[in-house]
């Protein structure tokens, strides 16, 4: 059976430095979660808490209520997929498959019926009496992945595991884990640095900077109104911008530049009707080029054409260079130089604080 897991006040030392300051989490029964962050940021650390590889100096990690900090790592029941797959060579698909359970001094006649079970969840049981030095990349991680479920753990761990795979691959191998994930249902805990791969097989994610958790959300609340500018930035894309926002006969306006304001009907905190300056946040497909005559007023200075979108870089009047995607029209890709006005679709832009730390901006309407 899978387990919810809860992270209460936590903290992770190495000496007198801290990595992880009491970090607070709570992942949910069968649910695919995702630690997202760059290098150093502490998410391996985090996980091999979890797996009891590293020590924990302050609070409790806990499956369901029982509490594991001082469970050894071969009794908390964790499936584990690592970078390097870890498979022995020797052995034959089956065989590393069988390992688990052999240990676990399951029965022959099981243990075979277990493993052409997990084989065939994971679509490689056509390969079983193969060795791993006759096994694709991608093929390998399955047999790393068939390995770590065929002993029904509560709990399934993620290391970065398709990292050493061809761009290609790795597409195809994170919908097959999503997929088998799903059929499995056991709890996942996934760590990448990999923004577009945690989008693609999360149920939710936690972005992490410094040992401290940034955002937990869906993928689409993290994309769409991310916490604060790390996350904004961290996630996709964005031109983030500076500006005022002012409360004005009741109605809250955004100012981009000189040239341009916008009523915004989204903002959740109370603002002075002097007005505040802001940082502004506008991914590359929110910006419209106007066809108003209103607008910020800019120019196109490049583009990359890339089928049914482009990508135009502007430098705006302010200065500043952004850029936007357009679908792309048959003939009529905007040149070097053409000048034109942007505007921005409110219901989607971000607004935080003029340090970029809180974000004004309510739900999507």
């Amino acid at each position: 059976m899978s387990v919810a897991i809860s992270f209460k006040d936590v903290v992770k030392k190495y000496g007198e430095t801290v990595v992880i300051p009491e970090l607070t989490l709570n992942i949910k029964q069968g649910e695919f979660f995702t630690l997202l962050g760059p290098s150093g940021c502490g998410k391996t650390t985090l996980l091999r808490m979890v797996a009891g590889f590293n020590s924990i100096e302050g609070g409790a990690i806990s499956f369901n209520d029982r509490v594991i900090n001082q469970v050894a790592p071969g009794k908390r029941n964790i499936g584990m997929v690592f970078q390097n797959y870890a498979i022995f060579p020797h052995l034959t698909v089956k065989g590393n498959v069988a390992f688990g359970l052999q240990n676990r001094k399951i029965s022959k006649e099981e243990t075979n019926k277990k493993v052409d079970e997990v084989l065939k969840t994971v679509q490689i049981d056509a390969y079983k009496d193969r060795l791993p030095q006759n096994l694709s990349g991608g093929q390998q991680q399955r047999v790393a992945l068939a390995r770590a479920i065929v002993i029904r753990p509560d709990v399934l761990l993620m290391d970065e595991p398709l990292s050493n795979l061809d761009a290609k691959l790795r597409i195809e191998m994170r919908n097959a884990i999503k997929e088998i994930q799903n059929s499995v249902g056991i709890t996942t805990v996934y760590v990448t640095h990999d923004q577009e791969e945690a989008m693609a097989v999360s149920d939710r994610i936690a972005v992490m900077k410094s040992g401290i958790i940034q955002h937990v959300g869906t993928p689409q609340e993290i994309y769409q109104r991310p916490a604060n500018i790390f996350v904004a930035t961290f996630i996709g894309h964005t031109n983030i911008m500076e500006g005022s926002l002012s409360l004005d006969q009741g109605e809250y306006r955004v100012r981009f530049s000189p040239s341009y304001e916008e009523r915004v009907t989204n903002i959740q905190m109370p603002v002075a009707s002097g007005g505040l300056p802001v940082k502004i946040s506008v991914r590359p497909e929110e910006f419209m080029i106007s066809e108003d005559g209103t607008g910020i007023h800019a120019k196109i200075v490049n583009s990359i054409f890339l089928g049914q979108n482009t990508h135009y870089f502007v430098d705006l009047e302010t200065g500043l260079r952004v850029q936007i995607t357009q679908e792309s029209t048959a003939g009529n890709l905007l040149k070097p130089g053409t000048k034109i006005q942007l505007k921005a679709n409110m219901n989607k832009v971000n607004v935080y604080d003029e340090q970029g730390e809180v974000n004004y901006t309510g739900a999507i309407l």
